[in-house]
Parts: C-alpha cells; structure tokens; sequence
C-alpha cells in the first residue's frame, strides 16, 4: 500500500459498472463510458484504487488530452486517497512527450536544454524557413501562404499520413505544392534541429521516434509502466496511438473513452484507434458504464435511438445508456418556419422559463456552425437578453466578417479611412505605415479628381466654340474604388502586393457598379466582394476555408433583408456597439451560452436548445455530399446529451438563399431516425 494512502469502500462508492472497471485485473481493457456515466470518476478511483493494492506511483502513466483534465484528475486522486500523485507521469501526451525528450532526445538530435516554441514562433520559423526555400512562390496570390502549408504539415504529421496524400485532399491543384512542401518540410525540420528548438507537433512525432530508434528508452518505459490509463481515447490520433501501443507492450493499458463522441476526425482524431482496439490488444476485456447520471431517462430514449440508427450502419460498439435521475419531460421537436422564426421561438421560449424562475446560465443553445446562429444572436441582442459564447466570438466580430464590412463601408463612405487600412494590410508586404500612405495617396488622387469635375462644371468666363475636334469628355472618377484602380495610383503600391491590389480594386469597383444600379439590393453587393477578390484570398490564407464562406452567404442573406445598404450598415453598428460592450457584460454571470456542438463536448446544462437540425445543415450539405455522415450523427449524438432536463430540436423548414430564392428544407435525417413516441411534435406557438 502506498505511504498515507487512505482505504476507500470503493463497492460502496461506486456503481457495480463502475467498480468493475476500477477493479478491473491486469492486462488490457477498454471502458466504453458513456455520456454522463462518470468517465472521470471511474479513472480517479482507478487510480487510487492501484495505489491502494501498493502500486508506486512511477509504475502508472495517466494521459489526457488537457491540462485542466490533468490538474482535476490528479486533484481528485489526491482527495480520494491522501496521496499526493506527482504530476511528473500524469498529465497530457505533449507534457509526457516533453519529459521523454528531456532525457532521451538525442537519440533524435534533441539536447536536454532544447526550447518548445509556442505558436506563433513556431509560425514564425516555419514561414521564415518557407520563404528561403522558394521565395517567389509566396509572392504570387493564388499560392497558399505558409500559414496554410504549415496546417497541412502538422495535419500530415498528426495522422500519420504523406504529404502528397493531405495536399490532394486540401487543394485542387496539387502539382508542384506537394514537392514544395515535402523540400519546406525537410528545411524546417533541419533549421528546428539546428535551433535545439522544438514545436508543438514534436512532442508527440519525436516521442514515437525515440520509441521506434532508442531499445533502451522503448524498453525502460514498457517495463515502468506496469498500468496505463488513457483518458478520451476515442480522440486520440495515430501518433498518439502508436505511442501507447509501444510502451504498452505487456497490455496493461486500460483505454477508456466513447466512440458515438468521436467528433474530431477533421482535425486528426482516428475513429479506428478505438474501434479496432481489441485487436491490437489480444485478449482485451470490455467494460461497458452506460448508467448515466446527467440525463433524464426521456432525453437518453431519444439519444439511445442516435445510437440505434448508428448500430444499424454498422458504426460503433452497442450501448444503451440507462437514467438514474426521475423526470418525464420528452424532447421537444419543433418546426419553424425559417431562421428568423426559430430565433423567435428560442427567445421566447427562453422568456418563458426564465419567468418560470430558470437562470439563463442554465440555458444552452447549440448548432453546427457559427452562422446557423447568426439570426439568434441579431434576436438576443435586440431583446437585449445578455448571452455569451464558447470559444468564439460573435458573428460580426470574426476577421473575416470585419473584412466584408470594411469594404462595405468603403462602398458607403470613400472617406472611411479605418476600413481602407484593414483592407490594405490583407495584402502582402503591406503594414500600417504603407497602408496609411496608400491612403494619403488616394484621398490624394480622389481631391484631384473632384477639384477637377468642380472646374469643368463652372460656367467659362469666355464663350468660345469648342474645337471642332474635340471629342466628349469621359465620366470623372467619383470614387475611391475607382482611383484605386488608375495605373499611376498602382505605381505607389509595393509591386508584391500588386497583383492582389489589382484584384481587390477590380471587385470593389464591380461592388460599386452594383451600389449604384441597385441601391436597394445590398445582397448583391455583398455577393460580389465575397465571392470575388476575397473568395480566393481565404483559400490561399486559410486551411479549410469553406466554414469562412459559409459565414458569408450567411452574411449576404442577412444582407437580403435590408431595403438599403444605409440600413443596414446602421443595423451593423448598433450590433457591433453591442458586441464592443461584450466585457461588461461577460461579467453578469447570468446569460444564455451559445457554443458550437464541438465546443459544448464535456459540458452539460439543464435546458439546451438544438438549433438548425435540418437536413443540410445538420448534418452539413459538404458531409453529405462527400458520403460521411457518421460524424455528424455522432454530432447529434454529443448535443443531445449536455441536457439535463429539457431538450428543444428545431428545423427550420426553408431557407431564404443570398439570391432571394426561398429553399425548402426537410428535417434532419437524425431526427426521421429516432421513434416518434420518444419526443413531441410542435410548432411555434405564443403560449409556451
């Protein structure tokens, strides 16, 4: 027994799943927890419960995937059993992966005093070492910025996967990227090497390294470790795996995890890893805590039907989860007419049970995507009902909503000297300094322009013929838009950002024809500086720019619902005022959490609100489209189940598009997979 470990009744404290899996004998074991069951709970007493049969700390690796899950767990071993766990060997796969590294590094080139830089001078080296590599590749605009390589290298990196194979999937003309990438990739493994510096994806890539090189480092840790716990191991991804298959060499691992909460395939978490884990591990043991301590036994009928249907496609180990809380309160499905109905309905339905004595920090709204919550935010913020939202900002203060905006108010006001240097600095080589005298340049032009169409509206002081040459004199540029595009303005721009200059100019002008056809059709003007210049900026400035330009048709149907654009950039500012008091108002702790379905994971509430479960939309049309749609179930899956008490699912029932075109919209096909008698059927109705 360890020193001044405490004797628990761990039968007694525990469920008889739960103590099954605690006590759980030696070799390999995989714990199937599901939502609710008290994952956390079973891997603190799993720890505790080895010291108490006289296991040394040393002899137990503990991996999380967070620090916070790390500092809790080991918090809560230390409150079980008096027994201070040391931190050394429990914490998360890039803290363990450092300490491996310290000592044994120089099997892979690494000194013990090496350096783990952080993002941004990780971003930094990597851009450094990328441009030296082939300088003029970066210079022209349809070539991804090394911000772009660098996530297609540490996606490489992370799964296991070549380079040629990550660029095929992420751009449609590979060709000679992938040999770029393959030449920046070897440079800036050496230039790290050089540097005694490691980033971020080192700590896990250079950890397998010295498994798979140093025998002696790969059979210290295989005979120290007599006990591995793996926390969330469904999110694992294939390093990591091949990490704890290697020292757990004897299968004394116990991986515990849920695979219907796989939801991160998209950023390298590999769904096999537990799904196939029984047969990396012969003789595996599979212990199952489905009784659930979240839910009501309504909410988990409707959530074991997601898992139903996920059985019948073949996906996934059968689970049922069991309620040990009371309640009888079903979901609620409801059908909306459109967002701008949902968002009504949400609000008011928020009303309700906040008159009802319900805090708003109970209630919890969830969707898909940032955009599909864009009507509601527009709906909180006019009923000024205070809300916030996880790790995200609002829908008009992301960058690339701003920058939309920006060139909107261009558009509006040619005088709008804020919005001009915003748009400037999006381009390369361009800094504040430069930017603000390409501004003092175009005020500059456009005063010359103006003086000039003043003088040649005043009457002449002689009244002489014109030649009889002469020929009509062409329409003066009146705008901004339209000097940015002059060849002697072009001149003063750095001759890097040229191309890229020339291309905004060119949208903003076509923007402008479209102002000034239409007035009263913003949506068309937004259409057009979305979908021109910027649409190829975010390819090239971003990895996986297609959740960017969903935000923007969102933004150009918002745009739809305005008769001018003077409404609704007044409506923009009123929202962005709004958001710019977000400080003040973050600090009422009662207000609605809005969060992605990817960030609630972890979180429970007792109301939640689905939004925007519609076919299309969840799961995503890109999803379906491509054939995948596991995930997205497994989506739903995760959603439904940070209910405590009361669920709403709405589906809007049509969708207005950016070109005014109204689109139907089914339910979502999680929702027709689930048995009408475990939710009820509504409509928005004023008596909730």
């Amino acid at each position: 027994m360890g020193e001044g470990v405490i004797q628990r009744d761990y039968e007694g404290e525990l469920n008889a799943e739960q103590y099954a899996a605690v006590t759980a004998p030696r070799g390999p074991a995989l714990v199937l927890a599901g939502a609710g069951s008290g994952k956390t709970r079973t891997l603190t007493y799993r720890v505790a419960w080895l010291r108490d049969q006289g296991v040394p700390h040393w002899k137990i690796l503990l991996l999380t995937f967070t620090n916070k899950a790390a500092r809790e767990m080991l918090e809560r071993v230390k409150n079980l059993s008096g027994d201070d766990f040391p931190a050394e060997w429990g914490g998360t796969f890039h803290s363990i992966g450092a300490r491996v590294l310290r000592r044994f590094g120089a099997s892979v080139g690494l000194k013990s005093g090496f350096t783990i830089m952080d993002e941004s001078d990780a971003e930094s080296l990597f851009a450094e070492v990328a441009k030296k590599v082939d300088r003029d590749f970066f210079r022209k605009k349809d070539n991804p910025k090394p911000s772009v390589l660098q996530d297609w290298l540490s996606y490489a990196r992370n799964t296991k996967r070549t380079i040629a194979d990550v660029v095929e999937e992420r751009h449609p003309d590979p060709g000679h990227l992938v040999s770029l990438l393959t030449d920046v990739a070897e440079a800036y493994r050496k230039k790290k090497l050089e540097s005694q510096v490691a980033d971020y994806d080192d700590l896990l890539t250079l950890w397998l390294e010295v498994l798979e090189k140093d025998d002696i480092a790969r059979r210290l840790y295989q005979r120290q470790f007599e006990h591995i716990l793996v926390d969330e191991y469904q999110d694992t991804n294939a390093i990591q795996s091949a990490i704890v298959d290697l020292i757990a060499s004897e299968h004394q691992v116990m991986a515990v995890g849920d695979d219907a909460q796989c939801i991160y395939t998209w950023r390298g978490a590999e769904f096999d890893n537990i799904l196939h884990f029984p047969d990396r591990h012969p003789g595996t043991r599979i212990y199952r805590i489905l009784s659930n301590y979240r839910s009501t036994q309504p909410i988990l009928n409707f959530a074991n039907d997601v898992l139903a249907a996920q059985a019948l496609a073949g996906v996934g180990y059968e689970k049922k989860l069991t309620a040990v809380r009371k309640g009888s309160l079903k979901p609620r499905v409801v059908q909306c007419a459109d967002t701008v109905a949902q968002a009504r309905f949400v609000v008011e339905r928020i009303a309700g049970l906040y008159n009802s004595g319900t805090s708003l920090g109970e209630i919890a709204v969830l969707y898909r995507a940032h955009f599909q919550a864009l009507d509601l935010q527009l709906e909180l913020s006019r009923q000024r009902i205070p809300f916030t939202i996880t790790s995200g900002v609002r829908f008009f203060e992301q960058a690339h909503i701003r920058d939309i905006v920006a060139m909107l108010r261009i558009l509006a006001n040619p005088d709008d000297e804020p919005a001009f240097l915003r748009l400037c600095e999006l381009l390369p080589k361009i800094g504040p300094k430069t930017a603000a005298k390409l501004h003092a340049a175009a005020r500059g032009q456009l005063r010359e322009v103006e003086i000039k169409a003043q003088a040649s509206a005043e009457p002449s002081l002689f009244d002489l013929p014109a030649p009889k040459a002469a020929t009509p004199t062409a329409p003066l540029p009146a705008h901004i838009a339209e000097v940015l595009e002059d060849s002697a303005f072009l001149e003063k721009v750095p001759e890097a950002a040229r191309e890229s200059w020339r291309d905004m100019a060119l949208t903003l002008h076509q923007a402008l024809g479209a102002f000034r056809q239409n007035p009263d059709k913003p949506a068309k003007v937004v259409q057009i500086l979305a979908g021109g210049w910027y649409y190829d900026y975010l390819a090239t400035a971003h990895d996986r720019p297609e959740n960017r330009r969903d935000d923007l048709d969102a933004l150009a149907e918002f745009a739809g619902r305005f008769d001018t654009m003077s409404e609704m950039l007044a409506q923009l500012v009123l929202l962005s005022s709004e958001g710019a008091e977000k400080g003040a108002e973050d600090a009422a702790r009662d207000k609605i959490r809005l969060s992605t379905i990817h960030q609630a994971k972890g979180l429970e509430f007792p109301t939640v609100f689905l939004i925007g479960a519609s076919e299309g939309c969840l799961p995503l049309q890109r999803a379906i489209d491509a054939g995948d749609v596991d995930e997205e179930r497994r989506l739903f899956y995760v959603a439904v189940t940070r209910a405590e008490d009361e669920l709403y699912i709405t589906h809007p029932s049509m969708q207005i598009q950016k070109n005014g075109s109204v689109f139907p919209l089914s339910p979502s096909r999680f929702i027709l997979e689930i048995d009408p008698a475990n939710y009820e059927s509504a409509r928005p109705r004023r008596s909730w």
